[in-house]
């Protein structure tokens, strides 16, 4: 009854605009981490791009909130609209962490393992991107959401490979030399992990907002 109703009314899809817009500044996030993680002195510059994004996010976020508490019929639940917008800021909240904590330690140079992780994180978030385009029209997209959350899991387990090996890799290098070394890149391995499981969460909302919806 409750679903003829919502038919019956006038729907706000506003939603999806703002989504979509969201997600594309998560990957536009990504890619500008990716650039950081590849050295050198544009490390700055790359930085500053996230930061940018990030804050652009944020605005959309908000926008996002207010837009729950105004609109009288939307075109899904409540709570599935308020984390979706979560997760999409979680996501890109994170990669500016970790560019942050880069900064901290004015890096300039990174393991290959972890440029592997930002082309992950690339990827992962184009994923990401493609299944919030998808959403408008969710039902006769079912199948293929379905197929690219099965392409996220594989991503966020091809991260944990390469954090633990690359932690690995920097204990054996380190542990008798330069422990510090050992310190700082082990909390970058594990922010840059952080970041594929903000954009599987991302898959993870979408999903269960289709499911919901069938």
């Amino acid at each position: 009854m409750l679903r003829w109703f919502q038919a019956l009314m006038p729907r706000e899809d506003m939603f999806f605009g703002m989504f979509i817009q969201h997600a594309a500044l998560v990957a536009q996030g990504a890619v500008a981490l990716r650039g950081v993680l590849q050295g050198g002195d544009d490390v700055p510059r790359h930085s500053a791009d996230v930061s940018r994004l990030e804050n652009d996010a944020d605005a959309i976020a908000r926008e996002v909130l207010l837009a729950v508490r105004r609109t009288f019929i939307t075109p899904f639940d409540r709570s599935d609209i308020s984390g979706l917008s979560t997760a999409l800021d979680d996501a890109i909240d994170q990669m500016l962490r970790t560019t942050k904590k880069i900064g901290l330690f004015d890096l300039r140079s990174f393991e290959p393992m972890m440029v592997e992780m930002a082309d992950v994180i690339v990827d992962a978030a184009e994923l990401a991107q493609r299944m919030v385009d998808m959403l408008p029209d969710m039902r006769s997209n079912n199948a293929r959401i379905s197929g690219l959350i099965v392409q996220m899991t594989k991503l966020e387990e091809k991260a944990d490979e390469l954090h633990d090996q690359g932690v690995k890799a920097l204990y054996l290098a380190h542990r008798s030399v330069d422990p510090m070394a050992f310190v700082v890149g082990s909390e970058i391995y594990d922010h840059l992990e952080k970041v594929v499981d903000r954009l599987e969460d991302i898959a993870n909302h979408v999903g269960d907002i289709v499911i919901a919806q069938m």
